[in-house]
């Protein structure tokens, strides 16, 4: 799967991030859904890199997964911070 099909995946980790981690984002929805596509993407390849996957293993999407909910809450944490400096 090349990088046109991570990003595919990454919209629906977005959204699927986005239920695992409930609670309001301070992007909404569509944030959520770009957030979750460049963890997806690199969540992905990281796994590949890694050579705890390869392309066609169900395994990837645990890893897109998890690149999703890690950026998502980088997100948050670093939005949240910056609004208690303000």
């Amino acid at each position: 799967m090349g990088i046109l099909g991570w990003i595919v995946f990454g919209l629906l980790f977005g959204a699927a991030a986005k239920l695992v981690m409930p609670g309001r984002d301070p992007g909404g929805i569509i944030v959520t859904i770009i957030l979750g596509t460049i963890g997806a993407v690199v969540g992905g390849m990281l796994g590949r890199a890694l050579g705890l996957y390869t392309e066609a293993e169900p395994a990837g999407f645990l890893g897109a997964l998890f690149g999703s909910v890690v950026v998502l809450s980088i997100y948050r944490l670093a939005v949240r911070r910056r609004r208690v400096l303000r």
